[in-house]
């Protein structure tokens, strides 16, 4: 057997002086994977948060029949098709996104199998509810730990069950809450200013008796003001989706889509930036993420 005796680690006085072999000073990176360097999961919740203000606005609309969601597509050039905003959970519930799109595919997956589950055990369709507390736990446990980044995006869920219709909205951070209107995503303001107009209008009731029909023309009629710089609103950039106590999620295809958007904008200008520029002051310009 041969003796290791004879080997000596070498002494750091003999190492060339180098830049090469001192420590290397680094940044902290914004929203990040690095999970041991300056990790704090409140920052991280925050830029978590910020990717959700920079996604491609949605909305969402509830009345005591039928909820639609509505939602601005965005694509990365004129030769790439345009990115899907709204996706089917089940045949009584899906969700529009504003975000990372690939965090939000991860999150469509668990909420279909939890729904699988649910119908194959119980026999019965999961209540909506219960599966957004259960996202909402999901999105929670990544901000007590280092071991994974919180989701950067944003969901609004609807759906209708036994107990009617309903449109939830979930936080990177954990929270959710249940809405008639919402809308999220950059230059969101602009729809929300719409909606709570709308609804003062119609007074005590609000949007508790309108139609499906009624609900997709404000709905497409909110996003008017969501749209970038000088883009006109057209079926390619909007996406539209209505479930109820008597019809199952449907995306409507590009074909209604025009048609609605033809009775709701008609011969109004169609661009999108300048419609309400004054309710997009607070929403963030950069327009760089994925949604």
């Amino acid at each position: 057997m041969y003796s290791l005796s004879f080997w000596r680690r070498p002494s750091t006085s003999s190492l060339p002086r180098s830049r090469s072999y001192l420590p290397r000073q680094r940044e902290p990176s914004k929203y990040s994977h690095d999970l041991t360097y300056h990790y704090h999961p409140m920052y991280q919740v925050e830029y978590a948060i910020h990717a959700v203000r920079q996604g491609s606005a949605c909305m969402g609309i509830r009345s005591d029949k039928y909820v639609v969601v509505a939602a601005v597509k965005r694509s990365p050039s004129k030769l790439a098709s345009h990115q899907e905003k709204i996706f089917r959970i089940d045949g009584h519930m899906g969700i529009a996104i504003a975000g990372l799109t690939a965090d939000a595919r991860m999150l469509q997956k668990y909420m279909q199998t939890e729904c699988l589950n649910h119908k194959y055990t119980y026999e019965s369709e999961m209540i909506v509810g219960r599966l957004v507390e259960k996202v909402a736990d999901k999105h929670q446990r990544c901000t007590q730990s280092y071991v994974r980044r919180p989701y950067g995006v944003g969901l609004l869920v609807a759906g209708c069950d036994k107990t009617g219709p309903h449109l939830y909205e979930t936080s990177p951070s954990g929270c959710y809450n249940e809405y008639k209107a919402m809308a999220i995503g950059a230059r969101s303001n602009s729809a929300k200013t719409y909606l709570q107009r709308v609804y003062e209008d119609l007074g005590d009731k609000g949007f508790s008796e309108l139609s499906a029909e009624k609900l997709i023309f404000h709905a497409v009629r909110s996003l008017k003001g969501c749209l970038p710089g000088d883009k006109k609103i057209d079926e390619k950039c909007v996406t539209v989706a209505v479930v109820g106590v008597d019809r199952k999620f449907e995306i409507l295809p590009e074909t209604q889509v025009a048609k609605v958007i033809e009775e709701a904008i008609g011969g109004d200008d169609a661009a999108g930036g300048g419609a309400a520029k004054e309710d997009n002051e607070n929403d963030d310009s950069e327009d760089d993420m994925e949604t």
